[in-house]
């Protein structure tokens, strides 16, 4: 590492002093102080219980978050794992990432990444090519995962925290309860994050983000009620929680950015932290270009739970690190992908359109007074992605019956029933229209803008079943001057300056496509059938300088790139002894320790 960091030049001096200066950058002092309350908490009607939006009892606060959730995987009584549908809806997800493996104590709760946030280009995006592209159309949220301890969720075993006696093979009736940790950045451009991408016109902004499983080993049991809980916080330049963060009591104020929300401009370079602390996991990121700084302790002090199975009450609930080492079996036993320190972006979630259709408006009210409207939602499709034609849906909300649905061949889809656990897509929505539209937060009408009208394509059903929108399409990342800039990684590193010293490339897009037989691997591929493209994990010449490679995710940047690993065939073939839906490559040794730039 010495001889890495005497080639980084005047940019990577930076890095490697922030690395020196982890111990007096105040980041121990916001962990949070023991919890004071106890007992169990009732959900309200409406609140994050199902991060899916197909609990047939509670409400979701986010209409159509599933894009930001985990994706998970059933096993049945012979143990032989299958695609997961939360009632009765498939929700699967394409999540290529890169797994960090490392056999050193610490290295599963003491991480540190630095990065450059990617930069949108001025111009208006194109609906009808993908010649002009926003980082918002391309990804929701790129995010670095890690595995939880939680004893309330699948298979509803008891964790040690920070322990690698903790099992965790996806059909082993001991594994450890688990939960899985996304800390996730939301591009700009596209609001209100309570039913779009992003939380700011122009700047970045991230949040810790808890999933669980409510479900017994085996799936013998499970909660229809609340099937996938989540906990979601902001990062706050106090500490403090914008809003109520756990599954029961999430509201408006949970969602909605206030003064205290870290705001990242385009471009900025960013120290990541997750460290576990006394109370919880800690999430703090270190903008190196501003000087500010943001963070969360995911604690029972700070209104975190975690939620039981019987009933969906919540429990004040400290969330710590799962395991103490990255080696490659220590897992989230019920996630499709094999998760452990990871580096990953979600696709599938944005769709162009010339004109929307077919209204689906949004309004929530809850008894505390808070409330949000949003009217000029809608399902359709009209044009840009759909060539001269319209989309698919509308769907019926009441039925879940729709029209025009179609798989990833372009082919119909057999079914009109949303509600078949079928992989089709069968709507746009969330839609929104270009320009203005007034939304109503709290009784206060907010204008949002969005560049062109889209679809998000996460109510009826997970994504782009169709592989026709944005993320499948080649506006990514490559060196010109109408896509974004790529995200740049350099790490992880552990709290020792340590690297990690090996990789495996994974993606679980096989899982969604509806050719893809997840037992024999037959037809599951990465790209999928349908996609004009599929983006990659590359190592390439840092913006920084000084000779230092940093990964970057999207195409073959002009006068960068150094390493695709094969672009798309990176990915590898169907793991069949965990799950067929999920590819992986072989792990390697850490090529960002051995590539020079």
């Amino acid at each position: 590492m010495r001889r890495m960091h005497s080639r980084w030049g005047i940019g990577a001096a930076v890095i490697t002093l922030a690395i020196a200066m982890m111990p007096v950058l105040g980041w121990q002092a916001t962990a949070a102080a023991p919890a004071t309350s106890s007992g169990t908490v009732k959900p309200n009607a409406t609140s994050m219980m199902d991060c899916n939006g197909f609990s047939p009892k509670y409400k979701s606060v986010k209409h159509g978050l599933g894009g930001l959730c985990t994706d998970p995987v059933t096993v049945d009584k012979n143990g032989v794992p299958w695609r997961f549908e939360d009632n009765e809806h498939y929700i699967g997800h394409d999540e290529p990432s890169v797994k960090f493996i490392s056999s050193r104590p610490g290295s599963a709760n003491d991480i540190s990444y630095f990065m450059r946030l990617a930069k949108d280009p001025n111009a208006k995006p194109t609906v009808n090519s993908p010649a002009v592209s926003k980082y918002a159309q391309l990804s929701p949220a790129p995010w670095f995962g890690l595995p939880l301890c939680d004893p309330k969720s699948y298979p509803q075993n008891t964790c040690t925290a920070n322990s690698d006696a903790n099992q965790s093979q996806i059909n082993n009736p001991n594994a450890a309860g688990s939960a899985f940790m996304e800390l996730q950045f939301y591009p700009p451009g596209f609001g209100p994050f309570i039913d779009a991408p992003s939380c700011d016109a122009k700047d970045w902004c991230a949040a810790l983000t808890i999933d669980s499983l409510s479900c017994t080993f085996g799936f013998a049991t499970c909660n229809n009620n609340c099937i996938e809980p989540v906990n979601f916080s902001y990062l706050q330049t106090d500490g403090v929680p914008s809003g109520p963060p756990s599954p029961q009591l999430t509201d408006v104020s949970t969602l909605t950015p206030n003064n205290r929300t870290l705001k990242m401009r385009q471009g900025d370079v960013l120290r990541v932290v997750m460290r576990d602390t006394a109370h919880g996991l800690l999430a703090r990121i270190d903008d190196l270009s501003t000087g500010r700084s943001g963070s969360i302790v995911a604690s029972a002090a700070n209104g975190f739970m975690n939620t039981n199975i019987a009933d969906c009450t919540g429990t004040p609930f400290d969330f710590h690190s799962e395991f103490s080492s990255a080696q490659q079996q220590n897992q989230v036993p019920w996630a499709a992908l094999e998760g452990g320190v990871l580096m990953q972006d979600e696709l599938g979630h944005f769709e162009g359109c010339s004109s929307v259709s077919s209204p689906l408006p949004v309004s929530q009210t809850f008894a505390n007074g808070q409330s949000f409207s949003d009217p000029k939602v809608f399902q359709v499709c009209n044009g840009g992605a759909e060539g001269n034609g319209s989309g698919e849906g509308p769907c019926d909300p009441a039925t879940g019956i729709c029209q025009n649905a179609t798989t990833e061949t372009g082919a119909a889809c057999p079914t009109n029933d949303s509600a078949s656990g079928v992989n089709c897509e069968f709507s746009g929505a969330n839609c929104m229209i270009a320009g203005p539209r007034t939304t109503m937060v709290n009784g206060q009408a907010v204008v949002e803008r969005w560049p062109i009208a889209g679809c998000q394509e996460n109510v009826f059903q997970n994504g782009d079943l169709d592989f026709d929108g944005s993320s499948y399409q080649a506006g990514w990342p490559d060196g010109s001057a109408g896509h974004p800039t790529s995200f740049e990684y350099l790490g992880p590193f552990t709290g020792g300056g340590h690297p990690y010293p090996s990789v495996q490339f994974e993606t679980n897009v096989a899982a969604s496509e509806i050719l893809c037989n997840t037992q024999t691997g037959a037809g599951c591929t990465a790209k999928p059938q349908g996609a004009a493209f599929y983006p990659f994990w590359s190592l390439g010449r840092s913006s920084l300088g000084g000779g230092v490679c940093t990964w970057n995710f999207g195409n073959v940047i002009k006068n960068r790139t150094a390493k695709t690993f094969g672009q798309t065939a990176q990915y590898g073939v169907p793991d069949l002894a965990r799950f067929g839906g999920t590819l992986t490559s072989p792990v390697i040794p850490n090529p960002q320790l051995s590539t020079r730039c």
